[in-house]
């Protein structure tokens, strides 16, 4: 079979979701974990962007040794010089540059003729290949661009020193047979394009995103890029884990390996949607929490006889084996650190213990300790920031009579150390908090969506909160977990406070350096 490359962009397209706002520490979690997985390349950001994009993108570098770490680049020398700063630690420095192609890109963003065009990408290749041995160049829109000139511009940047090609329906709108097409003219029309790697890059505004990716398999991909989840800008992009499981099931008709581990596929789908606060819906295909369910009859019947009848993908092909008691009120920390270990994390002696509190606390409370259970209080650990001083949750605590008026009181920590206490009424009990928790903190707070989830199952469920807020003028996204839905939201509330509070601290502190 041959060998196709996976190039994972949820850090970079993925966190272009609106209302996903990753930290540094949760990028580098996700990036480890892809790593796990098996991904050829982890696109880790756009080191021209931001001081915080900078940042991961020169960190995950530092981290990851078993994926190449990629980083954006607009046709820009400055953006390229960034993104050798970043980058020039890593194992393979590899930059991705991207430029429009299509006429209405280059005559209503650009403002520039197709000669221009080709001369800013010729020289922009030309320039990052005196740092990076790795180049991709892509095309932005390609798939609206005229087959000619996208034909004569791909050979000018592989004789400029292109490593990559990539063709991206950056707006989702080829459909198969045509996108498909594109990638064989240009297999047939472009001197050198066997010299290096034909990527495919698709947008799911159609829903069309799986069955492009496969079209250009089919007709000469060698490269294939999309997130976990499918999360994106838009409708999102290609799911990767669908392309590596149907690759896989249909390998027959694709004679095509991938590398990705299977069985690591769940573990990053959770990952990525517990960080990212992005829900997976229930029926989406691979990861979400029906694929596996069959409630109808006929099919129970089928299942029962021959389970081949109506599933053709396994839950232990993807790590989603049915998860049992791992640990209960009685173990103790070596069992507990054994088991983190197991898991993947790798926590420092302060953090592991804060994390066997937690468990403690929670196993007095549930009957049922389950491995979703042990992810959530572990990975909460392994991302926290302890360097800056933040709001702690004391306690809270909500009156709610159908004929009374909600009134909660919650007691908090101020960063300074001073205990703050105050009460607030409200439409409802969550209103009643955030009322409440908006006179303890400093800032003004607007709340603009606000969600609640169950992990795993039961009426002793852990509940995850997710709230997206502006805070000072700034968008940032919380989340945290607890028995009691209201504990979570409060606790919620004060993570997405915080995350800003650790923001702002850092580019001081990066300032001041």
């Amino acid at each position: 079979m041959s060998q196709i490359d996976i190039f994972d962009t949820t850090l970079r397209d993925g966190e272009q979701s609106a209302g996903i706002n990753l930290n540094t520490a949760e990028k580098i979690e996700i990036a480890r974990q892809l790593e796990r997985l098996g991904v050829t390349i982890i696109e880790s950001g756009f080191p021209a962007s931001s001081p915080g994009d900078f940042d991961a993108v020169q960190r995950i570098a530092g981290t990851v040794k078993n994926s190449i770490v990629t980083g954006l680049a607009r046709s820009m020398q400055g953006d390229i010089d960034r993104t050798w700063e970043a980058l020039k630690g890593a194992e393979q420095p590899h930059i991705h540059i991207f430029l429009a192609t299509s006429p209405i890109h280059m005559e209503t963003k650009l403002f520039k003729t197709p000669e221009q065009v080709v001369e800013l990408a010729v020289e922009s290749v030309k320039y990052a290949r005196k740092f990076f041995p790795l180049v991709q160049w892509s095309a932005e829109d390609a798939s609206r661009s005229d087959p000619e000139f996208l034909a004569h511009i791909i050979r000018k940047v592989i004789e400029a020193g292109a490593t990559t090609i990539n063709l991206p329906d950056t707006v989702g709108y080829a459909t198969p047979k045509e996108y498909g097409a594109m990638f064989k003219y240009m297999t047939e029309n472009v001197a050198g394009i066997e010299k290096v790697k034909l990527s495919a890059h698709c947008h799911n505004d159609l829903g069309m995103a799986t069955a492009n990716t496969l079209a250009a398999i089919e007709n000469g991909a060698t490269q294939i890029e999309g997130t976990i989840n499918g999360i994106g800008e838009r409708a999102g992009n290609v799911a990767l884990e669908e392309i590596a499981v149907a690759l896989h099931i249909r390998k027959q008709i694709f004679n095509i390996e991938t590398g990705i581990n299977l069985h690591e596929i769940k573990r990053t789908s959770q990952l990525v949607s517990q960080l990212t606060g992005s829900l997976i819906q229930p029926n989406k295909a691979v990861v979400g929490k029906n694929a596996f369910a069959h409630e109808s009859g006929i099919h129970q019947d089928g299942m029962l006889k021959n389970p081949l009848t109506y599933e053709i993908i396994t839950p232990e092909l993807i790590g989603d084996a049915a998860t049992e008691l791992v640990l209960g009120k009685h173990s103790g920390r070596h069992a507990f650190k054994d088991r983190a270990v197991k898991m993947g994390f790798d926590l420092t002696d302060e953090k592991l213990n804060n994390a066997f509190i937690e468990f403690k606390k929670l196993a007095d409370r549930k009957k049922e300790i389950i491995e979703d259970d042990l992810y959530v209080l572990l990975t909460d650990q392994q991302i926290h920031d302890t360097e800056t001083p933040v709001y702690k949750l004391e306690s809270v605590q909500v009156q709610y009579g159908t004929a009374n008026i909600p009134t909660a009181t919650a007691s908090a920590y101020h960063p300074n150390g001073e205990l703050i206490s105050e009460a607030a009424t409200g439409a409802g009990s969550v209103e009643a908090i955030f009322n409440t928790l908006e006179r303890i903190v400093e800032g003004k707070v607007h709340i603009l969506d606000y969600r609640v989830t169950s992990i795993g199952k039961g009426r002793d469920a852990l509940g995850e909160a997710v709230i997206n807020m502006s805070y000072n003028g700034e968008t940032v996204t919380g989340r945290d977990v607890a028995q009691d839905v209201l504990e979570a939201t409060a606790k919620a509330y004060l993570n997405a406070v915080n995350r800003q509070i650790v923001q702002v601290g850092k580019k001081v502190r990066m300032s001041a350096v």
